[in-house]
C-alpha cells in the first residue's frame, strides 16, 4: 500500500489539476475545483482495495451556464490531462427506443472505439522499431531478389515403366557380366571421383555467392539507411484491404458493432498487388504492414476495454434541450422521445452493461459530465432518478469583459496569439495595444449583452471583422509591424457594433 501511496501522491493533484486547466480557461473557479476533485477521487480509488473500489462510483457533474463560456473545454482539456478515453456527444442526437435515431448505447460504443484506437495508436509506437526492421528485409529482398537454386528432377510423366520389367533379366545376368566388367571398374571409378569433385567445387561456389549476396546487402541496408536509396524505384508487393461497409438500418442496428467489411476480410484470404514506388515511400508503407502485424489484436481489445471501464469521460452537452419545461411531457409532439432520451439514458449513467464489438463494457465507473444553458428550463426540470446521478451541480458565470480580454490575451492557445503567428508568415509583425484589446473586449461584451450572450464565441466573429482588410492586403504590402489601436477597433467594429440591421446576420 505504501508504494501506491507514493505514486499517488507524485501524480495530478487538484491545485495541479486548476493550475493546467487556467493555462486554456478564463475564470469559472467554481467549475474547475469540481472536476479538479472529481478526478483525484479517480486516482485515489485507485490505491483502495479490489472490494472498497468496486463500490465506489464517480460522482457526476451538471454544469449549467450559458454558451461559450467554457464548459465543453473545461471537459476535453481534463480528458488530456489524464490521458483519458474522452468523447463529447450532444443529447439532441439520441432518440427514445422505439424512434427513428440513434439510441444512448451507442455513446459507450462510440467511446469503446475511441479508446481501442487510443490502445491501438500505443502500441503502434512501441512496436516502430521491430517493424522498420522487418520492412528493411523486405524492401532488401525487392531491391535483390534471391538466386534461384534449381535441383535436377525426375520427370515423372517421361519416366520409363518399361525399366521394371527387365530388372529382374538385368539382374540374372548381373553375374555372368561380374567377372568381365573387373575391367570397367577403374573407369567408374574415374567417372565418380570425377562427379565427386564436381560437386565438391560446386558447392564452395555456392557458399562463395552466398557470402557475396550477404555482403551486397550488407552495403544496400547501409545506403538505406542513410537515405541514399530514397529516390530508387522499386517493386514491392502491397496488401489490399478490404473498404469497410457500414451498416446502415433503424434504430438499434449498430448495436451489431460490425460492418460487412470486418467480415470478409476474416472470410476471405488476403490479397497482394504490386506497386511501383519510391524506395522512401515503400519502407513507410511497408513498415505500417509490419506494425500491423506485431500488434495482439486480442490484447489491444482487452486493455481499451478496460480503459473506458476504468478512466473513461462522457460529456454530454445540451442535456437541457432533451429537458420538458415544468418535468412533465406533452402528449404528443417531440416532448415524448425528449423524456424517453431521459429515461434511456438513466441505465447508462446509474451503471449497466453495454455490448460492443470488443466484449461487454460496464459503465459504473464512467465519469459523466453534463451540461447545458437551461435559460428555458431548470436543471429541476429532469426527472427525479436523473437528477441523483448528477449529485455535483456547478453553475458557470457569464463573462465580463474583462474575462472577455484576458481569453484574448493569456491563454497559450488565445486568439491574438492565433492571428499574430499568422500575419507574421507573410514577414509582417501584428501588434495589439492593451487598450486595444480591453475596446475589443468592451465591445464584444456590450453586444452580448444586448443580442444572445454567447459567450467568448462572440471574438471570433469581431477579431475576423477587424482584421478582415489587414488580413486581404499584408501580402500585396511591405511593412514591418502593424499596430492595432483603440481608434482602429472603433473604426472597424463601431458599425458592427451599432448598426442592428448588421447584427441579425452577424454573430
Amino acid at each position: 500500500m505504501s508504494d501506491k501511496l507514493n505514486k499517488l501522491k507524485s501524480e495530478l493533484t487538484p491545485s495541479k489539476i486548476i493550475e493546467y486547466l487556467n493555462r486554456y480557461i478564463v475564470g469559472q473557479d467554481k467549475a474547475k475545483r469540481a472536476v479538479a476533485v472529481a478526478l483525484r477521487n479517480r486516482l485515489r480509488r485507485r490505491v483502495l482495495p479490489a472490494e472498497m473500489a468496486h463500490e465506489i462510483v464517480p460522482k457526476n457533474i451538471l454544469m449549467a451556464g450559458p454558451t461559450g463560456v467554457g464548459k465543453t473545454e473545461i471537459a476535453r482539456r481534463l480528458a488530456t490531462l489524464s490521458n483519458a478515453p474522452f468523447i463529447k456527444v450532444e443529447a439532441t442526437k439520441f432518440t427514445e427506443v422505439g424512434y427513428v435515431g440513434r439510441d444512448v448505447e451507442s455513446i459507450i460504443r462510440d467511446l469503446t472505439e475511441f479508446s481501442v484506437s487510443m490502445v491501438r495508436k500505443k502500441m503502434l509506437e512501441s512496436v516502430q522499431a521491430p517493424a522498420l526492421e522487418r520492412a528493411e528485409q523486405r524492401l532488401l529482398d525487392a531491391l535483390l531478389p534471391k538466386r534461384e537454386h534449381k535441383r535436377p528432377s525426375q520427370d515423372f510423366m517421361n519416366f520409363n515403366f518399361n525399366n521394371f520389367n527387365v530388372f529382374d533379366e538385368e539382374f540374372n545376368n548381373n553375374k555372368a557380366q561380374a567377372l568381365n566388367s573387373s575391367n570397367n571398374n577403374e573407369d567408374n571409378d574415374n567417372n565418380l571421383s570425377f562427379d565427386f569433385a564436381e560437386s565438391a567445387s560446386a558447392k564452395p561456389d555456392e557458399e562463395r555467392l552466398d557470402a557475396e549476396r550477404e555482403k551486397t546487402r550488407a552495403k544496400f541496408l547501409a545506403m538505406l539507411k542513410d537515405g541514399k536509396l530514397d529516390d530508387r524505384e522499386v517493386d514491392i508487393d502491397i496488401t489490399d484491404s478490404i473498404m469497410a461497409i457500414p451498416v446502415f438500418g433503424g434504430a438499434g442496428m449498430d448495436a451489431m458493432g460490425m460492418n460487412i467489411g470486418e467480415m470478409l476480410n476474416g472470410m476471405l484470404p488476403k490479397r497482394t498487388r504490386k506497386r511501383r514506388m519510391k524506395v522512401k515511400e515503400a519502407l513507410r508503407i511497408l513498415q505500417s504492414e509490419e506494425a500491423e502485424k506485431l500488434i495482439d489484436a486480442e490484447a489491444m481489445a482487452r486493455e481499451g476495454v478496460e480503459n473506458v471501464q476504468e478512466e473513461g469521460i462522457v460529456f454530454l452537452d445540451e442535456l437541457d434541450k432533451v429537458v420538458v419545461k415544468g418535468g412533465s411531457s406533452s402528449s404528443s409532439g417531440p416532448d415524448v422521445s425528449r423524456e424517453g432520451v431521459q429515461r434511456d439514458l438513466l441505465p447508462i449513467v446509474e451503471g449497466s452493461t453495454v455490448q460492443t464489438r470488443y466484449g461487454p463494457v460496464k459503465t459504473d465507473h464512467i465519469l459523466f459530465i453534463a451540461a447545458g444553458a437551461f435559460s428555458g428550463v431548470k436543471p429541476s426540470d429532469l426527472i427525479p432518478e436523473l437528477q441523483g446521478r448528477f449529485p455535483i451541480r456547478v453553475e458557470l458565470e457569464p463573462l465580463s469583459w474583462e474575462n472577455l480580454q484576458q481569453i484574448l490575451t493569456e491563454p497559450e492557445n488565445s486568439l491574438i496569439k492565433q492571428y499574430e503567428a499568422l500575419i507574421e508568415t507573410e514577414g509582417t509583425k501584428l501588434k495589439f495595444t492593451p487598450e486595444a484589446t480591453a475596446e475589443i473586449a468592451k465591445l464584444a461584451s456590450k453586444m452580448n449583452s444586448e443580442m444572445e450572450d454567447i459567450g467568448a464565441r462572440r471574438l471570433h466573429t469581431m477579431m475576423e471583422q477587424l482584421l478582415e482588410e489587414i488580413s486581404f492586403n499584408v501580402c500585396d504590402k511591405d511593412l514591418d509591424e502593424i499596430e492595432i489601436t483603440p481608434e482602429l477597433v472603433k473604426e472597424r467594429l463601431s458599425q458592427l457594433v451599432e448598426n442592428r440591421d448588421i447584427r441579425r446576420y452577424l454573430l
